[in-house]
């Protein structure tokens, strides 16, 4: 897995009057290396319902859908994957409860990182890399540097098991930043920054589309830069 990591927030999009579908029909028509839905204040049964309207998007679309927090409500709304934080269930117990998907971790330390890749994760994430709003409180930010620092841990990890685990950036990369993180991550986290603000005029839905292709792009050219550095 290699590219954008799009985020369908409830929270940002209902903040900016914003359909989660049309939303998601959008970023989709750039082939996202993944598709997130996170609503972290919404009810089970209102999460199951959107997941289950994603899924056929996502299908179509090929790309994996990941559920958030909730991996029974994540299993039964068909998502490939779900992503848990370190205050969540545990990637074990994720594991146990759902074999049939994919489980991928929130870590933001080091010592995290590590005993997460032990756990055979689907993917890790790391961050915030830069100061994020998505949360109330967010942990640390760890910069470029601490980055480096993670994907070091990844990669040594990759060729002393034999087997590769994709590492996802996460928090407040905008576009600006995304092809100097893309030298360090196999995916780049949004939320923020592929919505629109009030101040784009004309249809959001169509800004979304060329925002999101603008990441896809740079992640690409970042991910190659690596290529030619390694």
């Amino acid at each position: 897995m290699r590219g954008l990591y799009a985020i369908v927030d409830m929270d940002t999009l209902s903040a900016r009057g914003l359909d989660p579908l049309a939303f998601a029909r959008a970023v989709l028509h750039a082939r996202p290396a993944a598709l997130q839905l996170r609503a972290k204040h919404a009810a089970p049964r209102e999460t199951l319902d959107l997941l289950r309207e994603l899924a056929p998007l996502c299908r179509a679309a090929g790309v994996p859908l990941v559920g958030n927090d909730w991996i029974d409500v994540a299993l039964l709304g068909g998502c490939d994957m779900v992503h848990v934080g370190q205050e969540d269930v545990s990637l074990s117990m994720a594991r146990r409860i759902a074999p049939a998907i994919g489980v991928g971790v929130s870590t933001h330390t080091p010592e995290q990182l590590s005993a997460a890749l032990t756990e055979g994760p689907a993917y890790v994430a790391f961050g915030p890399v830069y100061r994020t709003h998505s949360k109330a409180q967010p942990d640390p930010e760890v910069g470029l540097s601490g980055l480096r620092q993670a994907a070091r841990i990844v990669a040594i990890f990759g060729r002393e098991q034999r087997r590769s685990v994709p590492l996802v950036a996460i928090g407040g990369i905008s576009l600006d930043r995304a092809e100097d993180v893309a030298e360090y991550a196999d995916m780049i986290a949004v939320i923020g920054g592929l919505v629109p603000d009030a101040a784009v005029a004309g249809d959001p839905y169509a800004w979304v589309k060329e925002r999101s292709l603008a990441y896809v792009q740079a992640i690409a050219r970042g991910a190659a830069r690596s290529r030619v550095a390694s």
